[in-house]
């Protein structure tokens, strides 16, 4: 049900990034638009999506399932009003310093004034971005727990759809009036984009019982545990953040043989955005749907059926992300060059964008794993672990892009490789220690699992290179040829990997033939 309405929302962010693919291409305006719009999404996985989720989802299923909807609600509503008065504390800090966020991030961009001076101002225009998506954060993780999962995981469609359209009507309808750029006007929409993220969801908040409230009350058992668990997980999320900061200064250094220092940062920005699709599609939605189950399981006392639910979760999470990591460095260039290619954003643009995917794509299932193994940590009231695996990921990081990026071995690709060996380090760590705590996970079922997975997915992976090298010798590399070549592989490579996982009898893939089937026996009421 997730995957669906994720799919959806995927969709619709592709749609955006083909919008602003083909306004601003690869070049200065895109790269300052970029880091001023991941400035607040560093701050966002530290008070949102990250820490906030993973600390604020058990806590609130625990008072759900000891104290009833009353008391969960009023944990809510303090929660939502420390909020708004430390995020938006934060928001105000990061307007007044953005040239000091701007010139620790991207060092590189001061050569260029121009360029240093938009990502100033495009910085200041989106922080407030942060508070709203904190809020859609909160309001996410509560219907979750309340098992509503179809209107929270459609919230980013109502993102993408808000940032794209009140962009586009401020940046050229209303901006030429004002007198500022079109990509001025984007960044306003991503403003207003977070408050309909966030808006769309308080109708189903409303009818559950559990609206917005203001109550303020720092001394609330429920806040002190929450922040207690957030404590390491800020450190532990602080550490991503770290690493992304590192590739973004080091990205902002690269200088490439044809293009100069204008399109590493874009490049790197498309290929992650696209990678995103098959991670929110399967790493997000399973840890969506599990995350809330583990929860109620801890607060059972019921170990072993927490044991199961993690154990299938990653065995789903393998069989969807493997052959999707697989499929994107295969097909990476006909599918960039399909979406992406045209108006400003050009075919060495295409080459160097799908060079990147191909390289995040290795990380793909350690990503995916990791959101279901770091909420398994919170709801075992642990959250010191994955704070530690995370600093740790520092050095792993700083090693791999820096010899890539000094040395010029891959260039910008080196970045996407250690954002890769970051995921897979990560994954890895915490699996060999949540084995350990649980005394088992059924690792040896597991590993025989990706064995298979990944055989079938390598014999997948050369049918449809060759049918698409053989297709396109045949049709060109035009966009209606990509299409249609796009259009012959992908449905091969579904069907030859499903053969040959019947074959080999992965068991995963009967599990999502019965999640699929029950899905549709009675899963739309809840949508």
């Amino acid at each position: 049900m997730v995957s669906l309405a994720i799919l959806v929302s995927r969709v619709s962010g592709l749609v955006r990034e083909i919008v602003m693919a083909r306004l601003f291409g690869a070049g200065q305006a895109y790269d300052a638009f970029l880091l001023g719009f991941r400035i607040p999404n560093l701050t966002r996985d530290l008070f949102a999506e990250g820490a906030l989720s993973s600390a604020f989802v058990p806590t609130f299923t625990h008072y759900l399932s000891t104290r009833g909807r009353q008391e969960a609600a009023g944990l809510a509503h303090v929660v939502a009003t420390a909020l708004l008065l430390v995020v938006g504390a934060v928001c105000g800090l990061g307007i007044v310093f953005s040239p000091q966020l701007v010139g620790l991030l991207a060092p590189g961009f001061a050569a260029v004034p121009e360029k240093f001076a938009l990502a100033v101002t495009l910085t200041r225009i989106m922080f407030p971005f942060l508070l709203f998506v904190a809020l859609a954060a909160q309001a996410m993780g509560m219907l979750n727990a309340l098992d509503r999962f179809g209107v929270p995981a459609m919230a980013s469609t109502f993102f993408n759809i808000g940032s794209i359209g009140f962009g586009l009507v401020l940046g050229f309808l209303v901006g030429p009036w004002l007198g500022f750029e079109p990509i001025v006007g984007m960044a306003w929409g991503v403003v207003l984009g977070g408050v309909w993220q966030w808006l769309w969801q308080m109708p189903s908040l409303v009818r559950l019982g559990i609206g917005l409230r203001w109550r303020l009350d720092w001394s609330h058992p429920g806040l002190r545990q929450i922040l207690q668990l957030m404590g390491p997980a800020l450190v532990g999320s602080a550490a991503v953040q770290i690493n992304v900061m590192v590739n973004t200064n080091l990205a902002s250094r690269v200088v490439d043989p044809l293009t100069g220092p204008d399109g590493p940062v874009s490049w790197l920005g498309y290929a992650f955005r696209f990678m995103q699709l098959p991670l929110g599609l399967f790493g997000v939605a399973l840890a969506s749907a599990t995350l809330p189950a583990i929860s109620r399981s801890i607060s059972a006392g019921n170990l072993e059926e927490f044991r199961h639910t993690v154990s299938h979760s990653l065995g789903m999470v393998f069989l969807l992300t493997v052959p999707s990591s697989v499929g994107l460095a295969v097909l990476g260039e006909p599918i960039i060059g399909a979406i992406y290619e045209g108006g400003r954003f050009r075919a060495y643009d295409t080459q160097q964008t799908a060079l990147a995917l191909s390289w995040y794509a290795l990380g793909l299932a350690g990503y995916a794993a990791l959101k279901v193994l770091t909420p398994a940590f919170y709801a075992l009231g642990d959250s010191r672990t994955p704070m530690w695996v995370s600093v740790g990921s520092i050095a792993v990081n700083y090693v791999v892009a820096s010899t890539m990026v000094n040395r010029g071995w891959l260039g910008h690709a080196g970045l996407a490789l250690a954002t890769s060996a970051v995921a897979l380090f990560g994954f890895l760590t915490l699996f060999w220690i949540l084995r350990g705590r649980l005394r088992g996970i059924d690792g040896h079922r597991l590993a025989w699992s990706v064995v298979r997975i990944s055989a079938a997915s390598a014999v997948m992976g050369q049918v449809v290179d060759a049918a698409r090298a053989g297709l396109e010798g045949w049709l060109g590399v035009s966009r209606m040829a990509r299409l249609l070549n796009l259009a012959a592989c992908i449905p091969l490579g579904v069907l030859c990997f499903w053969a040959l996982c019947r074959i080999a009898e992965v068991p995963e893939l009967d599990s999502a033939h019965r999640a699929w089937r029950g899905w549709l026996r009675g899963g739309r009421a809840r949508i």
